[in-house]
């Protein structure tokens, strides 16, 4: 690999043929990405992916101007330390806000890497060509500003911002919600029916340890295997089950850890505040995510998990 400073006039300015190809591929490919649910987004896209065309002709114009036709093989991947772009196809299904910041990190990146190289070169015609990249990349942002107030109106970035919030729902707060949920409630009968019936803190530890593991494993199967987000938009799903069954898990060791304390009624005790507060998180998710009323959401959660409870009490005094 060789330094920036070290190309030659030519070699940089093929760089930068290259560089706004490469640019002009990955708004391309974001619009195939962003069509479907956030068509006003695509259509920013769509015509900076057009602007870039129109550079990268200039570019062209100028270099065969002073150096031909034949154009060197400069890869982004040969110079050291120069812009390093994510494969747009090995992103996940792409979130609006990520990608509206990937687009002008893009154009700020190249901008301020021209203009850094530029202060650095002591040939004065490297030192002008940088120069006039970097104001490029500058007239690049501000018409990506201008087709953003062309293209997104308020009214269609509120429709695009709630289908992002719908997506993020489906894909990552209801397969979370419901793998807390069932790691939390499900595992307190076992646990505390273990530790009155034996008298033992790591008796219930065990169970508790099992369940929960148990539990996890059983729910992440159960979400991967009925539905592939196909149709409904729940995303990827590896992904989704893997979320459920983590939280799962994590529902169930939150109250099962406390057992390790050896004597049995402070494990109880610190085991019933921890059981509190899952269920005081799980509410509030409901009533951040869900538009479930504070109240109702409480209750219905409380009502579950006392139930859950009082089974397993009863059950390991039997």
């Amino acid at each position: 690999m060789r330094n920036f400073s070290e190309l030659s006039e030519r070699e940089v300015l093929a760089l930068a043929i290259g560089n706004e190809e490469e640019d002009n591929r990955i708004y391309n490919d974001l619009v195939e990405r962003m069509r479907e649910d956030y068509p006003s987004t695509a259509k920013v896209f769509s015509e900076m992916a057009a602007e870039e065309t129109e550079h990268r002709h200039k570019l062209l114009d100028l270099y065969r101007e002073k150096f031909g036709e034949h154009i060197p093989l400069v890869r982004r991947q040969d110079v050291r330390g120069f812009l390093h772009r994510k494969p747009v196809w090995q992103m996940p299904k792409p979130n609006i806000e990520d990608v509206r910041l990937l687009a002008e990190s893009m154009e700020s990146e190249t901008r301020r890497f021209y203009r850094l190289a530029a202060s650095k070169a002591t040939d004065v015609s490297v030192r002008k060509l940088l120069g006039d990249l970097a104001e490029a990349e500058q007239e690049h942002e501000h018409r990506a500003d201008e087709l953003t107030e062309e293209n997104l109106t308020a009214r269609a970035r509120r429709s695009e911002d709630a289908t992002a919030r719908r997506s993020f729902l489906l894909q990552y707060v209801q397969p979370g919600l419901v793998g807390l949920m069932d790691g939390s409630v499900s595992t307190l009968a076992p646990i505390f029916a273990a530790a009155f019936s034996t008298g033992h803190p790591h008796a219930a530890f065990i169970v508790g340890l099992a369940a929960s593991i148990g539990a996890g494993i059983s729910m992440g199967f159960a979400e991967a295997l009925s539905d592939d987000g196909s149709l409904t938009g729940r995303g990827a799903p590896i992904l989704r089950g893997a979320i459920t069954g983590v939280m799962t898990t994590l529902g169930g060791l939150g109250h099962t850890l406390p057992f390790l304390i050896p004597t049995l009624w402070t494990a109880l005790s610190v085991a019933f505040c921890v059981v509190i507060v899952e269920l005081a998180a799980i509410s509030w998710v409901r009533w951040k995510y869900m538009d479930t009323s504070p109240v109702r959401a409480g209750l219905q959660v409380a009502l579950g998990g006392a139930l859950v409870f009082a089974t397993g009490v009863l059950i390991g005094n039997g």
